[in-house]
């Protein structure tokens, strides 16, 4: 995920569920296709949920990374 150029990142550290995966929801449906949305949560069901939400609504799971505190979960929205 080093290479990828992030257009928005959405830091919802400290928000509990379902909180982060409703600001991903948002903006994904602010962003324009090719757009590659990160969202930093500390909320554990957030592991599950969004891995999960992006399947469901069809669009690309890029990954999730550890960062202090938090995981970065990263898509790109592909429709």
């Amino acid at each position: 995920m080093e290479n990828l150029t992030i257009t928005t990142e959405i830091d919802a550290r400290g928000s509990f569920c379902p909180g982060p995966l409703m600001e991903l929801i948002r903006q994904v449906k602010m962003a324009r296709v090719g757009d590659v949305i990160a969202v930093l949560s500390s909320d554990e069901g957030s592991q599950k949920d969004i891995p999960a939400w992006i399947a469901k609504a069809q669009q690309q799971f890029l990954g999730a990374e550890p960062v202090p505190g938090a995981m970065r979960f990263v898509c790109r929205k592909i429709k």
